[in-house]
């Protein structure tokens, strides 16, 4: 069952191999039988597999021949009642719909550590009738819920409440009421509108009747009447805070600045157009990103629909900017940098702002559409589209090559950094390109012809050699371009046609990649950070290190699992994988990189498998029945 579970950083996609002198290993590691129908299977981004099945889910370890964790107290779940936490080893369950008012409908919801199995929190077990939020927030490793809870006399069991537990003690750190219980007049609405935000001496929960500070013990410290805020980000001293309100129709989002006191700090609030969706905090000011949309065609490529970029003033939320450049589409890249704002459209084109509004390029950047990378390298800013690629000066806008390498559009564009000449190698549509690094010069190095009508879509140094792969078919060339081996493995049915097209929509999901980012950063205490840090091209291995440093900061034992887990190379580095029509029936094969050989060869007998690779712990998950799963050991 292959889909797009968690958008997180680059881990390997899966591909293929030769069949002659395969080893066959059809004994799995470990069986799992779950005793009910599998609907679905998640690979994590701790390496566990979740199975949902019409009981519940069921968490599996391959290193274990007995599943971590079943969860069936909610019994059969909805694909859109589980939740998994990015970066996080926590799975929020839901079940029922919210509901602002108690006795309605009933509302449940848990939180399962999926390392540890453990649930850690259970609203039927912690007599909460009805929920309005549960948030987990990071790195503090708290949960914050609000709603109803069955306990106490009559009142305060009508009364919403807010609870802080420990994720990683498991335990209660306080409540709260946000009502008085019993409170005489006219009742109101204290349902909670937003993500609460957690800081070193507060916690400040929004609701319909304005914003609330509670002490750490629960203790009340103020009120503000700023109603229906959505979420919130303090600065780093956690003196000033943003809050965001998205209006009711939509269209518009409101900022409000509040003190730490609970004082206004603007005299008005600032509008922008449309939902925010990146925003920042720097000594110049507030760098704010807003989409804004028709209401016509939902299609992140929409010319109708485009962002705003807006540069406010911190003290007053007036715009620093005379003139707010224009995007003419979706904002795609956001960096910032010393000296101003680097941004790169989906519908082509780079620009970038210095913080008092001036265009510090001499003209905005034309690029082809679909920015599929920007990043720095010793020569300059490089960007790769899916019709052109070039090297521009970070300072200027000036071309670092004297002309942009084109090419036709494709669906997807591979791309490598060869140290060993200094050299940029490209391929799109079935030709590679080598750039010197030096000089910009491009020249054809060599024809790439994959069957199936696939493209290539990763690329890799090995030994001096290039490796090239697609779903189906692998290739080494030499450094000057010969090919030395190229493999194809027949797909078990899915046509060329629909493959290119997936490609496509893998370039789109770059849109819910932003989306994903933004909803796990909405809780982070201050907007400083490293998230609209522009990378170093080919620094995977550094962005598995700065993964890894941020899991083992957060000191728990789940979170360290998972700090080994990146830290460790990934085991299956020196082969693909691919799924393949074999002389036995459907099955997963594994070729070794260097040579194209096949090291091992899985028949699986089924003519749709739906299977998980986990490639950093070379593990293959196949659903053997509707009810069985088997584990692999892809290493041996």
């Amino acid at each position: 069952m292959r889909r797009l579970n968690q958008i997180f950083l680059p881990i390997v996609g899966i591909l293929l191999v030769n069949v002659m002198t395969a080893q066959k290993a059809e004994t799995p590691q470990n069986t799992y039988d779950l005793g009910a129908n599998i609907n679905e299977m998640t690979l994590t981004v701790g390496g566990i597999l979740i199975a949902a099945t019409n009981n519940g889910l069921v968490g599996i370890d391959s290193k274990l021949n007995k599943p971590v964790f079943t969860f069936s107290n909610f019994g059969k779940l909805k694909p859109e009642e589980t939740e998994f936490i990015p970066l996080s080893p926590y799975i929020v369950v839901s079940q029922g719909a919210d509901s602002k008012f108690a006795g309605i409908a009933k509302t449940k919801r848990a939180v399962i550590n999926y390392i540890t199995g453990n649930v850690i929190f259970n609203s039927e077990t912690d007599n909460w009738n009805q929920i309005y939020t549960c948030n987990v927030v990071l790195p503090q490793n708290k949960l914050i819920v609000s709603g109803i809870q069955k306990e106490g006399d009559k009142f305060e069991k009508m009364t919403p409440k807010v609870a802080v537990y420990d994720l990683g003690t498991q335990k209660l750190d306080y409540s709260f009421f946000l009502d008085k219980p019993g409170r005489v007049g006219v009742a109101k609405d204290f349902s909670v509108t937003g993500v609460p935000l957690l800081l070193k001496s507060m916690l400040i929960i929004p609701t319909a009747q304005g914003l609330i500070a509670k002490s750490h013990k629960g203790d009340d410290l103020w009120e503000c009447k700023i109603k229906g805020i959505n979420w919130m980000v303090s600065d780093l001293t956690e003196k000033e805070i943003y809050g965001f309100e998205t209006t009711t129709n939509g269209k518009n989002t409101r900022i409000h600045k509040i003190g730490s006191n609970g004082a206004e700090l603007w005299k008005d609030d600032r509008k922008v157009q449309g939902n925010v969706s990146n925003f920042q905090i720097l000594p110049q000011g507030l760098a704010v990103v807003s989409d804004k949309s028709s209401g016509g065609s939902t299609s992140v490529f929409a010319t109708s629909d485009e962002s705003e970029i807006a540069f406010l003033s911190a003290s007053s939320g007036e715009d620093l900017w005379e003139k707010a450049p224009k995007t003419k589409g979706w904002v795609q890249h956001f960096y910032v940098q010393n000296d101003g704002i680097l941004f790169g459209i989906q519908q082509g084109g780079i620009n970038k702002i210095s913080f008092d509004g001036k265009t510090l390029f001499k003209k905005p950047l034309k690029t082809g559409e679909n920015i599929m990378v920007m990043a720095e390298s010793p020569q300059g800013l490089l960007y790769i589209t899916s019709e052109d690629a070039n090297i521009v000066d970070l300072k200027t806008g000036d071309q670092v090559w004297s002309k942009p390498l084109k090419y036709k559009n494709s669906a997807a564009v591979a791309s490598t950094f060869d140290r060993s000449k200094n050299r940029y190698l490209i391929a799109a549509d079935g030709d590679m390109y080598a750039i010197d690094a030096q000089s910009g010069e491009a020249s054809d190095f060599s024809k790439v012809k994959f069957d199936e009508k696939e493209v290539v879509n990763t690329m890799e140094m090995r030994n001096g050699n290039v490796f090239l792969s697609s779903s189906q078919n692998v290739a080494l060339l030499s450094n000057d371009g010969k090919q030395m081996y190229h493999e194809y493995y027949k797909s078990p049915g899915q046509s060329g046609f629909v493959k290119v097209l997936s490609g496509v929509v893998a370039v789109a999901s770059t849109g819910l990649a932003m989306a994903h980012a933004a909803k796990a950063g909405m809780n982070k205490t201050n907007s400083y950070g490293s998230a609209n840090d522009l990378s170093n091209y080919n620094d995977y291995g550094k962005e598995n290190q700065r993964a890894a440093d941020m899991f083992a900061s957060i000191g728990d034992a789940a979170f360290d699992t998972m700090s080994k887990r990146f830290k460790a190379t990934a085991a299956t580095e020196n082969a693909q994988f691919i799924l393949t029509k074999l002389d036995d029936g459907v099955g997963l094969v594994k070729v070794n990189k260097d040579t194209g050989k096949v090291d091992k060869e899985i028949v699986l007998k089924d003519k749709k498998p739906e299977y998980q690779v986990d490639e950093m712990a070379g593990v293959l998950y196949y659903k053997a029945n509707d009810k069985t799963i088997y584990a692999y050991n892809l290493q041996k």
